[in-house]
């Protein structure tokens, strides 16, 4: 079973901790899904993500393309996602399953903790998951670096 790791942005915008994430990821050997809720939102990623470092390429694409199954990371508003993602990323209040956090390695659920929708809405999803018995983190960037400041259920021997 997988876990669900919250991430409460405060400091950072969401491209930069998204990119890490990711880097993190895929040196871990996992495909990556990124779901969002708009199309255009998760072009303007695409396009953020691009820009990054020059010494730092990101392979990724965004969901339509002939090479979804291939891709490393993809994009995507559907629930489902042709690359087989051992990873789901969450943004933009995209909704997550405790089925689908017990099929993956990671789902992380990033959330604009400026924005009281999307603050509103992870709060939902924590209480959706833990309910379920998902084993959660909840992490916080409010001092300026990232700290665990809750966890519920166990992991899965």
């Amino acid at each position: 079973m997988g876990a669900a790791m919250f991430y409460h942005l405060t400091q950072r915008p969401l491209e930069d901790t998204l990119r890490l994430l990711l880097e993190k990821s895929l040196a871990a050997g996992w495909r990556v899904a990124v779901r969002g809720t708009d199309s255009s939102r998760l072009e303007a990623l695409d396009r953020a993500l691009w820009l990054g470092p020059q010494d730092s390429f990101l392979p990724h694409g965004v969901a339509g393309g002939a090479q979804d199954a291939a891709q490393p990371v993809l994009l995507t508003t559907s629930d489902t996602s042709p690359n087989q993602p051992q990873c789901l990323m969450a943004v933009h209040s995209a909704d997550v399953t405790a089925a689908e956090v017990s099929g993956m390695e990671r789902v992380c659920i990033l959330f604009d903790g400026h924005d009281a929708a999307a603050l509103a809405h992870a709060r939902g999803q924590w209480t959706a998951l833990k309910g379920a018995g998902v084993m959660a983190q909840y992490w916080s960037e409010e001092s300026g670096r990232w700290e665990m400041k809750a966890q519920s259920g166990q992991p899965s021997a």
